[in-house]
């Protein structure tokens, strides 16, 4: 039975000892069993994350030798995935980009999920805090978020360090927002205010009491994060001001592409169903999540 607490609240509330007895393995059989559709997202990142890791071995050539006489060659047998106005393998570069790219994202996300927390947790408890930094925040969201990027890369430079702090700087807005709101929610339970009544130190109560509580919905926006920054850095790598043209990278292989798309189409192709296939298990990934830590949806 549930506690009065709990039903007065409209969402029933998990132990942190039931969710403890709770391991990731049991959680994620848990979202495959309610949600098929999971599996498909979690086998299709599972290919690309195997593909990345493992793309010195699969990778049939060098993925920056030339071979001018082979250029423009269509896929077949020596090239299954043809070859650029180089000569260059585009399977082997293909492979090696997704290693960039699922850095890019992974690096992205950490940098955004740490700045967010930090910020929305400062915003949530306190107010005077709360009008600066919500303020800087609503600003920053006020700017499509691919122009942001484009001008801060202008302004830092091509590298894939810069593409990191530049994509960082843009999606931590929607991190912090998410953890203010839950922190302003997550506060006023009667639970915090018990922890307060007896004394426990400030960082106690935000650490097991406020931020355990806020860790689903920051869980669930992470993974959409890390599709938004492989797509940011593809469309910032597109359009030159990325990763510098000479390493491999999805974004960058279908700019030098777009001019021979008509001869030469697998050049842009292959690398865009890798970044459609990377982002669309991503956000299958990511409903799968939101699905199963949402306590509305899963008791509904």
């Amino acid at each position: 039975m549930k506690a009065a607490g709990e039903m007065a609240a409209g969402a029933p509330a998990i132990s942190p000892a039931l969710r403890r007895r709770r391991g990731p393995s049991a959680l994620l059989w848990r979202m495959v069993r309610r949600r098929r559709i999971v599996a498909v997202g979690l086998v299709l990142l599972l290919i690309v994350l195997g593909a990345a890791l493992l793309a010195p071995q699969l990778a049939p050539y060098d993925p920056v030798a030339l071979d001018v006489p082979s250029r423009l060659a269509a896929p077949g047998a020596a090239h299954p995935f043809g070859t650029d106005e180089f000569g260059r393998d585009i399977l082997s570069r293909t492979l090696y980009g997704a290693r960039l790219s699922l850095a890019v994202g992974a690096l992205v996300t950490v940098l955004v999920t740490t700045a967010g927390i930090a910020v929305g947790l400062i915003a949530g408890t306190n107010p005077r805090a709360d009008r600066v930094l919500m303020r800087i925040m609503d600003g920053l969201m006020a700017f499509p978020d691919i122009l942001l990027a484009i001008a801060l890369m202008a302004s830092l430079g091509p590298s894939a360090r810069n593409v990191v702090i530049a994509l960082g700087f843009v999606y931590t807005p929607r991190i912090a927002r998410i953890v203010r709101a839950s922190v302003l929610v997550v506060a006023s339970q009667e639970y915090v205010e018990a922890a307060r009544a007896v004394g426990a130190p400030v960082a106690r109560i935000l650490i097991r009491h406020i931020l355990v509580n806020t860790a689903s919905p920051v869980i669930v926006q992470a993974t959409f994060i890390t599709a938004y920054a492989m797509l940011g850095e593809a469309a910032l790598s597109f359009l030159g001001v990325g990763i510098p043209p000479q390493i491999p990278t999805w974004g960058g292989i279908i700019s030098e592409g777009q001019v021979y798309l008509r001869q030469a189409w697998w050049i842009s192709i292959f690398p865009g169903a890798a970044i459609v296939l990377s982002v669309l298990s991503l956000n299958l990934l990511g409903d799968g999540l939101r699905d199963y830590l949402d306590p509305r949806l899963r008791y509904s």
